[in-house]
């Protein structure tokens, strides 16, 4: 995992397409069935880590819930704390232990213990499935989307906060978060989370900084859902699609495009796992992804 990040932080959405691709793969991995067992998230009070409980009982505490909501009984983790680069890191090993050790800035400040052992267990969980992306910035993304989409990853969204540091005599403001995905990036993908089986995080969000950033990602993914040709599209991207459509063109932003004459069928990204799907053009019809199940209202 990442060191942990201080001001400046990246935001925005400059990592959208990976972490598109990465909900892709988690759904082909997993199916369906098997991602709709994390319809509930880690709740907050089963995470909490009070400063009176001992540093390393609580933290294997911690570690016993994530290992659980991952649905893996057979690992267990030993966690422990040094000074290092990084916020974290795990030895995936064959198991039947996993030997996690945490930056030595969280024996003080308990508040995020959750989120780094949260990103941890989810690379135990994707090398048990043999689940990967080449490179190692593009692996930790596919890590953040997944222990985000899968219920425990609100914990490094709620990670992101702004608060006053004392540099010599002079108190100034300082934003800090853990992950590799920015703030705005956790929040689509825990957006889309929301949106898929109902499982609104916000309200355990603590800093308005995390909030905010929760919206800005909401509001992306509401957008996934007015694409055309999907019927909600409003009337200026569906005036734009009729347009591309008597010529044939592909629109990158929405994603869609044009295939064959004599029928001509229109692909398009499924607004849920971002499965190409692909519909005969002929007016209103009802397409179902076969990877997530959504079904879906269409004017093509």
């Amino acid at each position: 995992m990442g060191e942990p990040s201080s001001s400046p932080i990246e935001h925005g959405f400059p990592h959208l397409e990976k972490v598109r691709s990465a909900l892709t793969a988690l759904y082909r991995r997993l199916s369906y069935d098997t991602v709709s067992r994390f319809a509930a998230s880690v709740r907050p009070e089963a995470v909490e880590f009070p400063p009176d409980e001992d540093l390393h009982l609580g933290a294997q505490r911690v570690a016993r819930v994530i290992v659980q909501h991952f649905r893996l009984p057979e690992a267990r983790m030993v966690v422990s704390f040094r000074d290092m680069t990084h916020a974290g890191n795990v030895e995936l090993a064959s198991g039947p232990e996993y030997f996690v050790e945490l930056h030595d800035r969280f024996r003080e400040d308990r508040r995020d213990v959750g989120a780094a052992l949260a990103h941890e267990v989810m690379h135990v969980y994707l090398h048990r499935l043999g689940l990967e992306f080449p490179g190692t910035r593009d692996n930790e993304i596919l890590t953040d989307t997944a222990t985000a989409y899968l219920g425990a990853g609100w914990l490094l969204l709620d990670s992101y906060r702004e608060e006053p540091a004392l540099f010599g005599d002079r108190v100034t403001m300082t934003a800090t978060k853990l992950g590799y995905l920015t703030p705005e990036e956790f929040g689509y993908v825990l957006a889309k989370r929301a949106l898929a089986f109902g499982d609104d995080i916000e309200p355990w969000l603590t800093g308005p900084r995390a909030r905010d950033a929760y919206r800005d990602g909401l509001g992306l993914a509401r957008e996934d859902l007015r694409n055309a040709p999907l019927l909600g599209c409003g009337w200026a991207n569906r005036r734009r699609y009729a347009h591309d459509r008597r010529r044939g063109a592909a629109h990158p932003v929405a994603g869609y495009a044009f295939e064959g004459e004599a029928p001509m069928r229109v692909s398009f990204p499924c607004p849920t796992c971002h499965q190409r799907i692909r519909v005969p053009v002929r007016g209103r019809v009802k397409a179902r992804c076969g990877l997530c199940r959504t079904v879906l209202e269409c004017d093509t």
